[in-house]
């Protein structure tokens, strides 16, 4: 049978300098998903780059056949001109890109960017368009389509601008969709069905898909052939069950190495001593007012948190899990002083064992600069946490001017010994940001927030845009210097397979209530909410035999309104945290 799409011999190359992809070969059937598997730099995103012909300047194809098959019969694409090939983007091929904020326009609402499909491949009117794209929006997973369809990009978080992204890239309907890393932005939850719905989209119209990733359990669970790349080359390539039942080549047992993973069994653990806290959090919420839509409506209030109570022994970890929205990074901010909690709620911050509680957001200017010293954070995204103005010795060195500790000859020499640290030369002090990969960001990031000598440390996502090897490095990394230094983490993620590996305790958030906090062994021995069971359900993993049940991750990702009878809440009803065995709380009625 005549393949969908057929890839010969492609290599791509860059100026005089070596092929970054050498002789890579592989088909698309129709209806088929092909996943093409590999860390940042393995040439995966080039190749796709290179179908659709959107290439940067300065690559050339050098050699190779790229045709796509179709009713009409074949198109060589690789020789088609700009014209021809305009037709062929976004109507019979569509991509998903990685980055939502760079492939938006910043300068048009969402609605009419996606609309715009249509308008030029369809030739649909603007009421037609508007009701496919409003169609689309509520099947991707937006909680209310016509906000979005009126919003700015920068108005919706990553994870909103993500699924916009794949309303785009889906709306048309294509013969071939290719999504690079389509998930890496969304929570688990939003990912399983979106996953889904890829797969549902797929069934209904024939459409093939390659699904560009680095997670081995959404390859499990999407697709019937693998294709391993790494350096350019095609490491390893087959049927998927045979590549991820029995992986023959070493570069892909690595994969399988570092894919972090629930512990299938485990025991209960003793709950968290409450000697010495170096953070707590009491009685916190936030209220945010966002404007009505008419004058006379009235302003809608968004509770982000509601009654956040925490408690964070000194050198150990909490992680604060739960999807977009849920109120995570909203309590990491009132935590380190950048948003005041309403009224009612104290964050208290113990510097040393036995000192007396500071009240972070009754500080004088004096307790708030030694406050910054003693509290730093590790943001999510390694690309835009850098000035790219700014070389490195810069980069790291500012935080020691900014509070006046040491001589210029001092700060260089704090600078390298942190970069050793973090397994990075010190000879890299004068580069910039963009000479470095995403984990090398990541460990520059991390070394930053290490520079004044901090005890405790905030990590908002720092794994989530990295590859599994990447991450498996840097979330070894981030123990050694909390064993070694005695820090304190406040973790934040919202992939559970970490959050396993690296947690002392767990507290799992949902439109801003924490729904139930134990030691991370003990909530996944035991879950009692519907939502953390959602968020272990939709853990992919790197089986085919344990595919994602979307059922248990629908019914706990859904209306709170809908949850058992015990779990449901809503706006006026609203049950307490309750303790059912030892250091384990559940948000039930009694």
């Amino acid at each position: 049978m005549t393949p969908l799409l057929s890839v010969r011999d492609l290599s791509i190359g860059f100026g005089g300098g070596d092929p970054v992809v050498r002789d890579v070969n592989f088909d698309v059937a129709h209806g088929q998903t092909l996943a093409l598997v590999g860390e940042s730099g393995s040439g995966k995103t080039i190749t796709c780059r290179a179908v659709l012909r959107i290439l940067p300047r300065a690559a050339q194809v050098r050699s190779g056949e790229i045709t796509l098959n179709g009713p009409g019969g074949s198109l060589a694409l690789s020789s088609l001109s700009e014209r021809q090939m305009r037709d062929v983007r976004g109507d019979r091929i569509s991509m998903i890109f990685q980055e939502p904020m760079r492939s938006l326009s910043p300068l048009h609402r969402i609605g009419n960017q996606v609309s715009e499909v249509l308008w030029l491949h369809r030739g649909a009117s603007e009421k037609e368009a508007r009701e496919q794209v409003l169609a689309t929006f509520a099947r991707v997973g937006f909680p209310d389509p016509e906000r979005a369809y009126r919003s700015y990009p920068f108005e919706l978080s990553g994870g909103m601008r993500q699924r916009a992204m794949i309303a785009m890239a889906m709306v048309a309907k294509p013969e071939l969709l290719i999504a690079d890393e389509p998930t890496t932005a969304l929570d688990v939850t939003t990912q399983a069905q979106v996953l889904g719905l890829i797969k549902e989209l797929q069934r209904e119209t024939g459409m093939a898909l390659i699904l560009v990733t680095h997670d081995l359990g959404v390859v499990a669970n999407m697709a019937e052939h693998v294709v391993v790349m790494h350096k350019g080359r095609v490491m390893e390539a087959g049927p998927a069950a045979p590549v991820l039942g029995a992986p023959a080549h070493p570069y892909t047992k690595q994969l399988f190495n570092a894919a972090p993973s629930i512990p299938a069994e485990v025991a209960p653990e003793p709950p968290l001593p409450e000697e010495d806290l170096i953070l707590e959090l009491n009685g916190v919420s936030k209220t945010y007012t966002m404007r009505a839509k008419s004058a006379w409506k009235p302003d809608l209030l968004i509770h982000a948190c509601r009654g956040v109570d925490l408690k964070l022994p000194r050198g150990k970890t909490l992680a604060i899990v739960g999807e977009s929205g849920s109120g995570k990074t909203t309590a990491a901010r009132i935590a380190l002083g950048a948003e005041p909690p309403d009224p009612g709620g104290e964050v208290l911050f113990r510097p040393r064992p036995g000192a007396e509680p500071m009240q972070v957001h009754k500080m004088t200017r004096a307790e708030r600069t030694a406050f910054q010293r003693e509290a730093q954070m590790v943001f999510q995204d390694p690309y835009s946490s850098l000035s790219p103005r700014m070389r490195v010795q810069d980069a790291m060195t500012e935080p020691l001017e900014i509070h006046g500790i040491g001589t210029r000859a001092e700060q260089r020499a704090r600078a390298e010994e942190m970069l050793r640290r973090v397994g990075l030369n010190p000879d890299m002090l004068k580069r910039y940001p963009h000479a470095f990969s995403g984990g090398q960001r990541q460990r520059l990031s991390i070394a930053r927030a290490m520079m004044l000598d901090p005890s405790l440390i905030v990590c908002d996502e720092p794994t989530s845009a990295l590859d599994v090897s990447v991450q498996e490095q840097i979330l070894t990394l981030l123990e050694e210097i909390r064993d070694s230094m005695n820090l304190s983490y406040l973790f934040i993620s919202h992939d559970l397979a970490v959050v396993a590996r690296i947690a002392d305790e767990v507290a799992v958030m949902r439109q801003g209530l924490v729904v139930e906090q134990a030691p991370p062994n003990t909530l996944f021995h035991n879950p009692q909410h519907p939502y953390t069971r959602a968020l272990i359900a939709a853990q992919p993993v790197p089986d085919i035999d344990r595919p994602i049940d979307l059922g248990l991750v629908a019914q706990g990702a859904g209306s709170p309104e809908t949850w058992g009878e015990p779990f449901r809440f809503g706006d006026s009803v609203i049950p307490s945290l309750v303790e059912l065995e030892p250091g384990h709380k559940v948000r039930c009625h009694v």
